[in-house]
């Protein structure tokens, strides 16, 4: 009774138009002190121990890092490599924009900053090239997605932080699932290309393909830096983000000499503005982790489910369903932070490995980004388009399915998520 009281105000708030992180934590004020005797002090005891872990350091340096780089010519370079190893294929514009996306997705950690970084180049220059508008933006939209899945990624870091994950393990686990999203996504794209007979760009030479891999790999090298860091034990992923900051700095600076020094503060601000909202969001999403804990929900939840006999594969399937339904109307950092901690114990109770959680989640945050009506790169594309949101929805329904059945991949074969990370973290 007690979860039914406290989804429904959560709900209600929310449907007046309130923003999230203050719906939660007006729900859980709103309990506690009309519902239960807790006194006020343990309420700013929690929401201080509560965000009080080194790893949540690691989202404002990754945002940083990504902003840096985001700002730069980065994308710009990577689209060129991109388009130099694949454009002679059919529909090659459009090839090199999805594995621009999966390449820009290394070093940004942000799905809408990688839809807007290489859709605002690339877009106009297949309009320009004879690519129907709509084929574009359905390419570009739904291959933004990987900016989640291909580490290092904010997303990821937010379901570590709520279920005590293991940040690096999530970051490897994510490589095998993100770039078999990529080939899938360039195959389809490849497929419809060929049927439309898009146009395909001049081979080029092994000189060009050199000069413009020498051109991005400085941006490229930061899933090095991070990864690599991680694994041989040099940082923690925290100090990894931090490393991954100074290292974009300095190639955004000083390398690629894209951003000049008295552009620097404009960027710290602007990083610093959007780990702000999401931290908030994390401390109002820590109280209503505590209200749920207090209450015993996800243990109510978990007994309940376990007496259903549902086992696993139904456990998954009402995951899966459940993140879907709530990616139409939320973003992807407060879903999670809702969802987890109600989830993971479930989880636990089935044996289901807390890194292929992690990853079936996030992959679900990637199509939700995608759907309307609150899908944010649905908006990015549109705005950098210029189609409606209707029409923009419709050029990325096909990716959209794709996309679905690939989940069920991920749903249901954990090798591929938890192949890599058992090699490497034995």
């Amino acid at each position: 009774m007690s979860g039914l009281i406290i989804f429904t105000l959560l709900a209600v708030l929310m449907l007046t138009g309130m923003p999230i992180s203050i719906s939660l934590g007006l729900t859980v004020l709103t309990y506690l002190f009309t519902m239960t005797n807790v006194p006020i002090e343990s309420v700013a005891m929690k929401l201080f121990t509560g965000i009080e872990k080194f790893e949540i350091m690691a989202i404002p340096f990754f945002i940083l890092a990504g902003n840096f780089l985001t700002h730069g010519g980065v994308a710009k370079r990577m689209i060129n490599f991109a388009t130099a190893l694949v454009g002679h294929l059919c529909g090659g514009l459009a090839l090199g924009g999805v594995l621009a996306c999966a390449l820009f997705a290394a070093v940004s950690g942000s799905s809408p900053a990688t839809v807007v970084a290489i859709g605002s180049i690339l877009l106009p220059a297949m309009v320009k090239q004879g690519y129907p508008m709509k084929f574009g933006v359905g390419v570009i939209g739904t291959a933004g997605g990987l900016g989640i899945l291909i580490p290092p990624s904010i997303v990821m870091v937010i379901y570590a932080v709520s279920t005590n994950a293991s940040i690096g393990k999530l970051f490897v686990a994510g490589i095998i699932p993100g770039l078999l999203l990529a080939a899938l996504l360039m195959s389809v794209t490849w497929f419809v290309a060929k049927k439309r007979n898009y146009p395909r760009l001049p081979k080029a030479d092994f000189k060009t393909v050199a000069r413009t891999f020498r051109e991005s790999v400085w941006g490229l090298l930061l899933i090095v830096v991070v990864i690599g860091g991680i694994y041989s034990g040099a940082f923690t992923p925290t100090e990894a983000a931090a490393m991954s900051a100074v290292y974009a700095f300095v190639v955004a600076v000083f390398i690629y000499k894209d951003m000049r020094l008295r552009e620097v503060p404009k960027t710290l601000l602007a990083a610093a503005n959007m780990s702000a909202m999401i931290l908030y969001i994390i401390t109002n999403a820590v109280l209503f982790s505590f209200l749920l804990t207090s209450e015993q929900i996800p243990q109510q939840l978990t007994d309940w489910i376990t007496h259903m006999g549902l086992g696993s594969v139904g456990f998954l399937i009402m995951v899966n369903l459940l993140l879907l339904a709530a990616g139409n109307f939320m973003e992807p950092s407060s879903i999670l932070l809702i969802t987890a901690p109600l989830l993971f114990p479930m989880a636990m109770q089935l044996n289901i490995d807390p890194i292929h959680l992690g990853i079936l989640m996030t992959v679900n945050m990637e199509i939700g980004m995608i759907t309307p009506p609150v899908g944010l790169n649905l908006y990015v594309a549109s705005g950098i388009s210029h189609l409606g949101l209707t029409e923009t929805t419709k050029a990325c329904a096909p990716w959209i399915i794709v996309m679905l059945i690939y989940l069920m991949f991920i749903t249901y074969i954990p090798a591929i998520s938890l192949w890599l990370p058992n090699i490497l973290f034995k």
